[in-house]
């Protein structure tokens, strides 16, 4: 067994799936900064529409998802 062989073996991943890996734990990060927020300065006052807003409730976790759908196609991907 020659030496690119053994090394071959050993990399589990390539270049690629690295790059592929960073876009979905961006995407992430994205999601999760997405869903933050929504601090009140009184605390006896609730506001449902900074809390259920489009940002929170619908973009974030399609954002979040749409992370975990590439980490998937990136950890599946062949090098």
């Amino acid at each position: 067994m020659n030496q690119k062989t053994k090394n071959r073996s050993l990399d589990f991943f390539g270049k690629s799936n690295y790059a592929w890996m960073l876009v979905g734990a961006a995407l992430i990060l994205i999601g999760m900064l997405l869903l933050s927020g929504g601090k009140s300065t009184d605390p006896n006052v609730f506001n449902a529409d900074e809390v259920y807003s489009f940002r929170r409730i619908t973009l974030a976790p399609i954002v979040i998802v749409a992370g975990f759908i590439v980490e998937i196609f990136a950890i599946f991907k062949k090098s």
